[in-house]
């Protein structure tokens, strides 16, 4: 398989002062004319920037513009709007944003302490500034404390949340939780018996939610088992 393209950028966000460091995970082009259409499905790649600590990616869904690959989708570059379409198999176009205090992203003021839910606000103002339509958000660990505020205060912005063991989950109550509609996807390795464990039994108040348990796989379970980690996030994409 050929290497993943990645592409660094910076991001201005009101509220952090200096900028934000993000990789920049683009589509691969689409083919010459005479080539063979790809297959229906390709593999998703997701990986874990070096620099980052618990990167928070921002996925934006849309249709390949190809009509020879009908069955496949692309995905919109930043600017290009939320196209959408039905029936399409999506591909992400991934923005990996590496938490504000943190790694090449350190110069920018985390808006709130470590462990504590930060503003809502952030993610939106990334969002804006990235200019996305609405966003599956994919959320490790630390970087709860950004997501779970993020789906709460502003959930028409969130095509879809896939949580992974995240923090703060206890933050906040059960029917807050059981008013949210936005699809999840809750993934955890069954060797995460601290946050994997409490993330799930907080996470699962969320109504429409399913759950991926990775066998074998601790807190860090997208690295234990990529290919059951690509797999489950393809399915799961493939169903909105």
């Amino acid at each position: 398989m050929s290497a993943v393209e990645v592409t660094e950028g910076s991001v201005k966000v009101e509220m952090c002062g200096p900028p934000l460091f993000y990789p920049f995970h683009p589509p691969p082009p689409p083919p010459p004319p005479t080539a063979r259409p790809l297959p229906p499905v390709r593999r998703a790649e997701v990986h874990r920037p070096a620099a980052a600590r618990d990167p928070l990616l921002l996925g934006e869904l849309a249709p390949d513009p190809d009509p020879a690959h009908a069955g496949c989708g692309r995905a919109a570059r930043p600017g290009a709007g939320p196209a959408r379409a039905a029936g399409v198999r999506p591909l992400v176009h991934l923005v990996s944003s590496v938490p504000p205090g943190l790694g090449q992203s350190k110069a920018a003021e985390a808006p709130a302490p470590v462990g504590q839910p930060a503003p809502g606000e952030f993610l939106r103002q990334v969002c804006e500034a990235l200019q996305t339509g609405p966003v599956v958000v994919i959320s490790p660990s630390l970087s709860g404390m950004y997501s779970l505020p993020f789906l709460f205060q502003h959930t028409q912005q969130v095509k879809a949340y896939i949580p992974v063991a995240p923090i703060c989950t206890d933050k906040f109550k059960a029917e807050q939780y059981a008013s949210i509609q936005v699809p999840t996807l809750i993934i955890y390795g069954d060797q995460d018996t601290q946050l994997g464990e409490v993330s799930l039994r907080n996470l699962s108040n969320l109504p429409n939610h399913r759950v991926v348990v990775m066998k074998g796989a601790g807190h860090p379970c997208y690295l234990d088992d990529p290919e059951t980690w690509h797999k489950s996030i393809l399915e799961f994409l493939q169903g909105l």
